[in-house]
C-alpha cells in the first residue's frame, strides 16, 4: 500500500456503502444486503468483488442498466426448482431470494434448484453458497454474464469470466468454500491492479489487439483458466443457466444482435439437504476428517500450511475483523466521487500501513 492508501472498519465500510446504494434509489433492505456481500468479499481479501465494484454498479443504475427497485417473479415453480425473473435488479438481491428458494425446496425434495434470469453482477457468489452451508446443506453457485474473456485460440471475448462457488458444512472445522472464476484472474483483479498501481500476472490477460501484456491500464480481456479447462467450463455454465431459462448472452453477443451487449447476467443457485441423504452430523465431520487429511499431507519445500478451501480467507477475515479493510488510493478516490455527487459522507479511516 502506499502512503495515501487508506484502512476503514468494516462495519463504517458497511454502513457507507449502504448509504451509496440507498442514495441510488435501492430499498434500505437491499441496500444494506448488498453492501454486507460486498465487504465480505473485502473481508476475505477479495478485494476485486468489494467495494472496488460500487462506482460501476452506480454507473449501470444512472445508464439504465440495472433497475435499484424490482419487481423479481417467480415465472416457474415446480417442486425441486424454480425460475427467478430478477428485472434487472442488483445480483445480489437476485441471488439471496434464489438462495432462498433453493433452501425451501431442498428442505421438501431433498435437493433445490433455483434459475435466475436476467440480473446484473452478482459479486462474490461464495457468500450465498455459505449462507446454504449454514443451515447444513451443501450449496452451489454459478453465474454467467455477457463475453468479458477471450476463447482460448481466439484473440476476442468470447466467453464470460463465469464463476462457480460450493459450500459445504464442517463440524468443528469452518465450513470448505471454493469460490472461482473460470478466468485465470477476473476483470475485478485487473482494476485492482489499475488502483494499486501494480503490474498484471504473466498470462493474465490481452490487450485490444489480443496481445499479452502485464500493464493493467492496457489489458482489456482475461485468458481463460487452464484455457480450454476454464473456457469449457464457462461455455457449458452458459448452457446450463441462460440457454435453460431461454435468455442467451453469449451467442447474441457475437452475432452483434441489438442489444447484446449491454450488461447481464443468469445464473442459478442449488441446495443439496444432506439430512435427506444420511446424517447431518456424520457426514459433518467426515469434511473435518478430510480436510485433516490433506492438511498433513508432507509439504512441500518452502510451503508453512497447507491450506483447504476457504482457509485463506477465513484467516484474512479475521485479522482485517480487527485492523480494518484496506482500500487503495485509486479505490478511494473513485468512491469517493460518487459519494460527493450523490451527497454521502466519506467512512472515517485511518492512513495505510
Amino acid at each position: 500500500m502506499s502512503g495515501n492508501d487508506r484502512t476503514v472498519l468494516d462495519a463504517d465500510l458497511a454502513r457507507f456503502a449502504a448509504g451509496l446504494f440507498t442514495a441510488a434509489g435501492a430499498p434500505a433492505g437491499d441496500a444494506a444486503l448488498i453492501a454486507k456481500a460486498l465487504i465480505w468479499a473485502n473481508l476475505r481479501g477479495v478485494d476485486s468483488h468489494g467495494v472496488l465494484r460500487i462506482p460501476g454498479y452506480l454507473a449501470r443504475i444512472d445508464n439504465g442498466i440495472t433497475n435499484p427497485s424490482p419487481d423479481m417473479q417467480i415465472t416457474t415453480d415446480l417442486p425441486a426448482a424454480a425460475v427467478l425473473d430478477a428485472d434487472q435488479g442488483f445480483g445480489q438481491v437476485a441471488l439471496a431470494r434464489a438462495t432462498g428458494i433453493a433452501i425451501e425446496k431442498a428442505s421438501a425434495a431433498g435437493i433445490g434448484l433455483c434459475l435466475i434470469r436476467r440480473t446484473v453482477h452478482m459479486g462474490a457468489i461464495g457468500y450465498f453458497a455459505l449462507d446454504i452451508a449454514a443451515e447444513g446443506m451443501a450449496g452451489i453457485a454459478i453465474n454467467v454474464s455477457r463475453p468479458n474473456m477471450a476463447y482460448p485460440g481466439a484473440r476476442t471475448a468470447g466467453l464470460a469470466t463465469s464463476p462457480i462457488a460450493i459450500a459445504v458444512p464442517g463440524s468443528t472445522h469452518a465450513p470448505l468454500i471454493l469460490d472461482m472464476a473460470t478466468a485465470t484472474q477476473s476483470m475485478g483483479k485487473i482494476q485492482l491492479a489499475r488502483d494499486t498501481g501494480q503490474k498484471l500476472g504473466k498470462g493474465w490477460a490481452v490487450d485490444a489487439d489480443g496481445n499479452p501484456t502485464t500493464d493493467p491500464n492496457k489489458a482489456v480481456i482475461p485468458t481463460a483458466l487452464g484455457g480450454s479447462k476454464g473456457g469449457g467450463l464457462s461455455l457449458m455454465f452458459e448452457c446450463l443457466t441462460s440457454l435453460t431459462v431461454g435468455n442467451p448472452l453469449i451467442a447474441p453477443f457475437l452475432e452483434a444482435a441489438p442489444d447484446s451487449r449491454q450488461h447481464m447476467q443468469n445464473g442459478l443457485v442449488i441446495a443439496i439437504n444432506i439430512a435427506q441423504f444420511g446424517d447431518v452430523g456424520d457426514y459433518a465431520r467426515e469434511v473435518d476428517r478430510l480436510a485433516d487429511a490433506i492438511k498433513s499431507l508432507p509439504r512441500a519445500d518452502g510451503v508453512n500450511e497447507i491450506l483447504v478451501p476457504g482457509e485463506r480467507g477465513d484467516g484474512v477475515l479475521e485479522r482485517r475483523r480487527k485492523t480494518g479493510i484496506p482500500l487503495p488510493d485509486g479505490t478511494w478516490k473513485r468512491l469517493e466521487e460518487v459519494a460527493t455527487r450523490l451527497g454521502v459522507a466519506m467512512p472515517k479511516s485511518t492512513p495505510g500501513k
